[in-house]
């Protein structure tokens, strides 16, 4: 890290500072450091804080900064990144909900095609049914390129993950605890074999013990990294259903995986299945929802040579990551697709001024979810990029595209 992020992961430990604070911060004081040195009077006039805040961000910034220093050391030592807000590596999909972390521990990789992903959550006592439509909704996902992310808990969550690892795939697991701890215990083997086929994932400080506290914002990240979240199996009142909900908040979509009408596991995803969450018997439930990502990820037809297709994952990397030698014909090649109606209209409205979501919402008529999944397709595709709230510009190369 720079000296830049350090300051924003000192602010990070500093109790009540959150991305919407700290936008604001930003807007008056222009850099984190600058919050970090500025006179007490300066923080206590600002309204937005109010006094309580001030003081506190007054009070503990100097041991913010030693916390910050030592939080750096540890996490050389041991081989996690921590990465700020800042910076262009930071999980794209995590920018766009409305209070991502102002950094995030990681250990193993956050891949670019990780992006594409369907979070799977559930109760962490399930039944025999239960585990196996997750592990078996997680091999077919990642079959057809997608990521699996969960929260490594007991039953769906370690079914999710196991899916994803037995059809080869990638998977991110989201912790609720410090890096250094993982919980439950039992699962620090499937952990292992997470970080070599995917990356683990926080934002608590190392020493964070998992709590009650923790678990609901730990699950607000497993939906904001996802396009849609499938709950499988959960009680009314179960962490699956925070998770659906804060999916549905951010504009992710929401599936439900039915199961037995007398069993009380059952009626956290029927209530969902009421509420207008999509019935899930199978991946292609999953994929007609999700709309252009899914019709993105499609493989591509034999070519004039008759060669074989290449599956969905290679296809995404693939267009991920066009070399910069490669023509734009080149590049247009390797997107596939040519774009939709709905992904020209978006492009269309885009230069290199910044342009709000909302705007996006509104001048196309889309929903926020269909405006969300395209918007993916065009970042997948280097035509779009998204800047720090919520809003997107134009790549200069985009108008070859069109």
């Amino acid at each position: 890290m720079d000296d830049n992020e350090k300051y924003v992961l000192a602010l990070h430990l500093i109790s009540g500072i959150g991305a919407v604070t700290y936008r604001r911060l930003m807007s008056k004081f222009g850099t984190p450091e600058a919050v970090l040195k500025a006179p007490a009077e300066h923080l206590l006039n600002l309204p937005f804080l109010g006094e309580t805040r001030a003081s506190v961000i007054e009070r503990g910034r100097a041991a913010a900064l030693d916390k910050a220093d030592e939080e750096i050391e540890r996490a050389k030592k041991e081989g996690v990144e921590i990465i700020a807000y800042t910076e262009g590596r930071y999980p794209a999909p995590l920018r766009s909900i409305y209070d991502p972390p102002l950094v995030v521990y990681m250990r193993g990789k956050y891949a670019e095609e990780d992006a594409i992903a369907v979070g799977i959550v559930g109760t962490r006592r399930p039944s025999v049914y239960g585990m196996e439509a997750a592990e078996r909704l997680a091999v077919q996902l990642v079959g057809r390129g997608f990521a699996v992310v969960s929260g490594l808990a007991q039953g769906i969550d370690t079914s999710a993950h196991k899916g994803a690892l037995k059809g080869g795939g990638r998977t991110i697991a989201v912790f609720g605890s410090g890096m250094d701890i993982v919980y439950p215990k039992e699962n620090e083997k499937l952990a292992s074999t997470i970080v070599e086929r995917g990356a683990l994932i926080t934002e608590l400080p190392f020493g964070t013990p998992p709590s009650k506290e923790s678990f609901p914002r730990r699950n607000r990240l497993i939906s904001g990294l996802s396009l849609g979240v499938v709950v499988v199996e959960g009680k009314e009142n179960s962490g699956a259903l925070i998770t659906a909900r804060f999916a549905s908040e951010q504009g992710r979509e929401v599936f439900a995986v039915p199961g037995k009408i007398d069993d009380p596991r059952s009626r956290g995803p029927h209530l969902l299945i009421k509420q207008g969450a999509k019935l899930v018997e199978g991946v292609e439930d999953i994929l007609e929802e999700l709309g252009p990502v899914a019709d993105f990820m499609k493989p591509k037809p034999q070519d004039e040579k008759g060669d074989e297709p290449k599956g969905e994952a290679e296809n995404v990397k693939e267009a991920g990551t066009v070399s910069a030698k490669q023509s734009s014909k080149e590049q247009k090649k390797s997107t596939g697709k040519p774009l939709t109606g709905p992904e020209r209209a978006i492009l269309a409205m885009l230069s290199e001024d910044p342009v709000p979501v909302d705007e996006i919402i509104a001048e196309t008529g889309l929903s926020p979810a269909e405006v969300a999944s395209h918007l993916m397709v065009l970042e997948i595709r280097r035509l779009v990029r998204q800047l720090p709230g919520k809003q997107f510009v134009r790549e200069a190369k985009s108008a070859e595209e069109t």
